[in-house]
């Protein structure tokens, strides 16, 4: 019996959630998306993982202050990315990305250089031919959506 239950437990994946934001801003009426080139030279968005005692919408507005300066509010939530991936010690762990709709409200661009290579303000229609060029395809809905809630069609 000891021994069923071992095979079940090593059956069970690792679970990790992270949490980010596509994060906005308006200057002089005019909208504004931020968007990070990370280290493997892909446009994305800042996120990360969540520490112990946060809960999500913290570690979203943690994540993106960390890596980008900005100081953000969060609006609403966008949507969820579900995948799993290989992990050298764990094996396969589940992921889950939670995006947050986030508009800056201080802070000043500064990449955390340790994790991000670049990060800058544009345009909508150019964040979103950015992603579309150069981002992660699970990517492309979380934009498209952030976008949406802005009253922006792509």
């Amino acid at each position: 019996m000891f021994v069923l239950w071992h095979e079940e437990e090593e059956r069970v994946m690792r679970k990790e959630i992270s949490a980010g934001g596509v994060v906005f801003r308006s200057i002089g009426g005019r909208l504004e998306i931020q968007l990070i080139l990370d280290r493997y030279g892909k446009i994305s968005m800042a996120k990360g993982k969540m520490e112990p005692g946060e809960t999500v919408e913290q570690t979203a507005l943690r994540e993106i202050e960390e890596e980008t300066g900005i100081i953000g509010s969060i609006i609403s939530p966008v949507d969820i990315i579900k995948y799993t991936y290989n992990h050298p010690i764990h094996g396969q762990v589940q992921k889950e990305v939670h995006y947050y709709l986030v508009e800056a409200v201080g802070g000043s661009h500064r990449p955390q250089v340790e994790e991000i290579s670049g990060v800058a303000w544009y345009e909508p229609r150019e964040a979103w031919l950015r992603q579309d060029q150069n981002g992660y395809d699970n990517n492309d809905r979380i934009v498209r959506k952030g976008l949406s809630l802005l009253g922006i069609e792509v």
